[in-house]
């Protein structure tokens, strides 16, 4: 099912691509990761998942996959077009606790999220603070010819290199209209990479440079791990579609100044071969942004019931490159989806794995092929897997192959999902599920006694209390979300 060539979007070029790796047989991927000052929102998670998928299929491909997701801890301003505080500043100020403990807990609720969604770990996690030096000595490299220093900071000069804002394509006579207007800036879309602290303050994270006192620009570091970690030019740079417009442009800048390379009409110029975004998840309700103070956790989800795979499906659901809505009842949809797949992969668990190259699925898998190699078209690769549970009198064993195979590019995880582990308890549930199956056991009785009265009150007070009772069903009930 591998054989056909794996085409990607890159963002640069706005063109498909196929994929011919910088290093013969390697495929190296850099994910711009999450900023440890709060808890991830699901559309923060969305780019984890579409990263996951992309890591998943270059596997497939038979690449030696080198995946690096780093963890911001320092120098993220509250706006991304470098204006603000820092967040991990301001968070510890909030919460009257060290940066490093906020940083801390909240790195380890993100990979919570990450093994809920069964996102596969990278080659490593970079921790920005533990590059502090190398972005020193990056930052020292490309000042005299690209930098230039005022009261706060060390600026780069946007002008300095070739086609700057080509990704984003938004590069106007005023410059970048989110980008923060500083005194004795030369251009508009001039960025920070290193700030000096204040005269007067001390921050809870800040190192010794040859600029002063201060730390690092978020732009930087993505840049110095990147090529510290993959090399210039890697493979595949990944991140939201938030980021194209003024964070991967400016890394881009860094990337051109540090190689000494010309214009973005060589895509290797900017550090990467292929730039790949994932588009917003959106909800109507405005409970996507984490200013809003409650926002949309995965851990919410579950708290509702639903199982955090139930998410993942969702997400797979659309194409990586077009707005998904978030809907309580679309997630219902992606969880009933998964529930039937789970059902269907069910009687495959025990079978001995065959060979998956049987005639009645070569056209399943060759659909399956086409749709992954066609920009990771999960949509249709779903629709592929379906059908081939749906396959009749063939032998499990092989079924079992070819189902295992999809599932390891999707990522869902499907033989070691049952029914039961999808029935999450949500948290406003009354009734305990021993209190349930007590029930259900009186019910039991009720009807062998053909008291039908008494059987459809206990169905009816179960339903009330958010238990759906499934008769002819061995898994007997579920919660009603």
């Amino acid at each position: 099912m591998t054989q056909t060539p794996l085409k990607l979007f890159n963002s640069l070029t706005r063109e498909l691509e196929e994929f011919t790796p910088v290093h013969e047989g390697e495929a190296r991927v850099y994910s711009c990761g999450p900023t440890v000052y709060n808890y991830p929102h699901i559309g923060n998670m969305r780019a984890y998942v579409f990263a996951d998928v992309l890591g998943r299929t270059l596997s497939w491909k038979g690449y030696d996959l080198t995946h690096i997701i780093n963890i911001t801890d320092v120098g993220h301003l509250t706006d991304d077009g470098d204006a603000g505080e820092d967040k991990m500043e301001k968070m510890a100020a909030q919460k009257a606790q060290s940066i490093w403990d906020i940083a801390k807990h909240y790195t380890e609720a993100y990979w919570a999220d990450v093994k809920a969604l069964n996102i596969r770990e990278p080659a490593k996690w970079s921790v920005a603070t533990d590059y502090i030096e190398e972005m020193v000595d990056f930052a020292k490299g490309i000042a005299d010819q690209h930098c230039y220093e005022l009261d706060s900071g060390l600026y780069f000069d946007v002008s300095t290199v070739a086609d700057y804002g080509r990704l984003a394509r938004a590069v106007t006579e005023e410059g970048e209209g989110r980008i923060d207007t500083v005194a004795g800036k030369r251009n508009a879309a001039d960025f920070a990479i290193w700030r000096k602290t204040p005269a007067g303050e001390t921050r809870q994270m800040e190192w010794d440079s040859p600029w002063g006192k201060g730390a690092p620009g978020w732009h930087l570091e993505c840049s110095v791990m990147g090529e510290k970690l993959l090399g210039f030019p890697f493979d595949i740079h990944t991140g939201g579609i938030d980021h194209r417009e003024i964070h991967h442009p400016n890394e881009i800048a860094q990337n051109q100044a540090f190689c000494g390379c010309g214009g973005l009409s060589e895509a290797t110029n900017s550090g990467a071969k292929i730039w790949m975004h994932n588009n917003f998840l959106v909800e109507r309700s405005g409970k996507m942004s984490k200013s809003s103070g409650e926002f949309l956790r995965l851990q919410l989800l579950m708290d509702r019931g639903y199982h955090p795979l139930a998410y993942r499906m969702m997400c797979l659901q659309a194409h990586y490159r077009r707005e998904l809505e978030f809907s309580w009842e679309g997630l219902g949809a992606a969880l009933t989806r998964l529930k039937r797949i789970v059902m269907a992969v069910g009687p495959l668990k025990d079978a001995a794995s065959g060979a998956p190259d049987h005639p009645k699925f070569a056209p399943i898998g060759e659909k399956f092929a086409a749709a992954m190699a066609d920009d990771l078209n999960t949509p249709i690769a779903l629709v592929a897997l379906e059908e081939a549970l749906a396959v009749k009198k063939v032998d499990a064993g092989i079924k079992r192959a070819v189902i295992a195979e999809m599932d390891a590019v999707l990522g869902l995880g499907l033989f070691d999902l049952s029914r039961a582990d999808l029935r999450l308890r949500p948290e406003g549930a009354t009734i305990t599920e021993e209190e349930i199956e007590a029930e259900l056991i009186r019910r039991k009785q009720a009807r062998m006694t053909k008291d039908f009265a008494t059987s459809d009150a206990i169905r009816e007070s179960l339903g009330e209390k958010g238990v759906e009772v499934m008769d002819g069903d061995p898994l007997g009930w579920d919660w009603k979300l």
